[in-house]
């Protein structure tokens, strides 16, 4: 154990140990309750109005790219940190027998070791994600048609607009409340932290629910 815990204390090894200790931490807030796992995600549905916006033809093409590449490997039907969990962890033991098998002490070739790493890592979570994807569709259903959130009043987590995904929660009678990706129905003013909401209806291409402004006795 000790020559592991100072393999991974190398200078070649420092990143995946750094980023492995940060999917550490996160899911052990995940698991006292501070953060929702998923707390941090990225929206891979962007859509882009040329008349209100008018960003180049190029930008569009890039972005819907990017959203192409997130897709294969799942990250449009499994949350951002089980990705993440599933890449950092091959690639911290990679790192680690590489380096060892190879005699290396040098960061610099550490570091480069972790390109190629890294690539076979992201291929090896799409293959372990797999059986992710079924489960949190599955999930996601289950809990959205059980508690029906849509006509209810939430209160927003993190700010949102027309064109921005945000968080709000919706207060459960029996159990913790129900954290919900949202996004403004209109083109009013965003929605700040602590603002009061009421979910009008669900986008089903966003996978998010769709909010407005909404004035609390």
């Amino acid at each position: 154990m000790t020559e592991l815990l100072r393999a991974a204390a190398s200078p070649p090894n420092l990143l995946p140990t750094a980023l492995l200790v940060f999917v550490l931490l996160y899911w052990v807030t995940v698991i006292v309750g501070v953060l929702d796992f998923k707390a941090v995600d990225l929206d891979t549905n962007h859509d882009f109005d040329a008349g209100h916006h008018g960003p180049p033809a190029t930008d569009t093409g890039g972005v819907m790219w990017l959203n192409q590449v997130l897709a294969f490997f799942n990250l449009d039907q499994v949350p951002l940190m089980v990705l993440t969990s599933l890449v950092v962890l091959p690639l911290w033991v990679g790192s680690i027998l590489a380096n060892y098998y190879l005699g290396n002490t040098s960061f610099w070739l550490g570091l480069a070791l972790l390109i190629p790493l890294l690539l076979g890592s992201l291929l090896l979570a799409k293959v372990l994600t797999m059986p992710f994807v079924h489960v949190f569709a599955r999930l996601e259903h289950n809990h959205d048609a059980g508690l029906r959130p849509v006509g209810k009043v939430c209160t927003v987590l993190l700010p949102t607009g027309r064109e921005r995904l945000g968080q709000a929660s919706v207060p459960v009678r029996h159990g913790a409340p129900l954290v919900l990706n949202v996004r403004l129905a209109s083109a009013a003013p965003e929605l700040q932290k602590g603002d009061s909401a009421l979910v009008i209806d669900y986008d089903e291409p966003g996978r998010c629910y769709l909010i407005e402004a909404y004035e609390v006795g």
